[in-house]
């Protein structure tokens, strides 16, 4: 228990998210809880993760999560550990929120990505088809997020490329994907900043620079492509040739690297498997679904591409989001820092006592 290096959970705390300023001590050693001296609540070690009151061990929750994560069938989990399957799928939500905080986290930060590629899986469901689109850092390997949706319309897209753009920087950006049309007006509409003119009224928008855009179309014939062309949307051919081969290296544009990662997806969540019989109820599990294989692939799994003298790389560590991988069981345990508290509207002047509390917890900390 190192209370320098924890934060109070409690939302309506002034003292929330901010480690590291001594409002943080031991409460009881042997339950492992701690209390804050801004709000004057304890809470324990677990709270605000996915283990959090469960009465399963974490080593158990983690490995039963490991191994559902990696492919393993739910009836073979209930079958093996002795669970009930309505357990096993709480579990499994718990871990897929874990998984969106720490992506959103820790993924979502603006960095000069170079080359994107994207692309949507078809999904079978109860009652219907869905559509599960993804992005990738193609020199990282990285997992950059996803979107589900059932239709599959531009706002799917669009959705899709303003997660790109959390993780982007106005640099140089090449964005591949194969030959929907849609996707050319998403990127256009949503990689776009506002202009400030002072006067009001909505400001115009301007699209970002240096944004290329490619597109490979396949035809197939008898379920196997035939054909490939490749066309290049936004920018000159020698920009996105610059980029590509950066990125990748030799040879030509193509989408392989998102449909490489399209085949993990599919191979560790048997929902998207074709032709199987585990179909999901909801959109929301398979949104789960995807935020536990994609932060397991993230974080915990070495890429055989990204081997350097340090050994084992995973896709986070080649990004800079951490410096070593990760175990399920801590991706499950980690705390995952709140937003700052802001100060509420008060009619009237405020008190002396409020003023001291803003000045205390909303300042620059360092």
């Amino acid at each position: 228990m190192d209370p320098a290096r924890t934060f109070c959970p409690t939302l309506v705390c002034a003292a929330r998210g901010q480690t590291g300023q001594g409002n943080i001590g031991s409460h009881a050693r042997k339950e492992q809880r701690f209390s804050c001296t801004a709000c004057r609540k304890t809470f324990t070690a677990t709270k605000g993760t996915a283990l959090y009151r469960l009465r399963t061990s974490a080593e158990t929750v983690s490995l039963v999560v490991t191994v559902r994560a990696h492919g393993c069938p739910l009836q073979a989990l209930v079958v093996a550990f002795g669970f009930d399957e309505r357990t096993v799928a709480a579990w499994w939500a718990r871990s897929g929120k874990q998984g969106q905080a720490v992506q959103e986290c820790l993924v979502e930060q603006p960095r000069d990505w170079g080359h994107v590629q994207a692309d949507e899986i078809r999904v079978k469901k109860q009652g219907g088809i869905v559509w599960m689109a993804l992005a990738m850092r193609v020199q990282t390997r990285l997992w950059l997020g996803g979107d589900v949706s059932e239709p599959r319309a531009r706002s799917l897209l669009r959705r899709l490329i303003e997660r790109v753009r959390r993780c982007a920087t106005p640099r140089p950006l090449l964005i591949g994907s194969e030959g929907v049309v849609s996707s050319i007006r998403a990127v256009r509409e949503t990689l776009r900043d506002p202009v400030p003119t002072g006067t009001g009224g909505r400001p115009r928008l301007r699209p970002w620079r240096h944004v290329l855009s490619a597109q490979v179309i396949k035809r197939d014939a008898r379920r196997r492509v035939v054909e490939t062309a490749r066309r290049m949307i936004d920018g000159t051919p020698a920009r996105v040739e610059t980029l590509r081969r950066r990125a990748q290296g030799d040879g030509g544009s193509n989408t392989a690297y998102i449909e490489r990662l399209n085949a993990t997806f599919r191979a560790r969540l048997a929902s998207l498997t074709r032709r199987g019989r585990a179909l999901a109820r909801r959109t929301v599990t398979l949104q789960h679904g995807m935020y536990l294989i994609g932060t397991v692939y993230n974080f915990c799994t070495p890429h055989a591409r990204l081997a350097h003298a340090r050994g084992r790389t995973t896709p986070a560590m080649a990004a800079g989001s951490t410096d070593q991988g990760w175990t399920v069981q801590e991706l499950l345990s980690l705390h995952v820092p709140l937003p700052r508290w802001t100060p509420p509207k008060q009619r009237g002047r405020p008190s002396h006592a409020f003023k001291r509390l803003i000045e205390r917890w909303c300042g620059d900390h360092g």
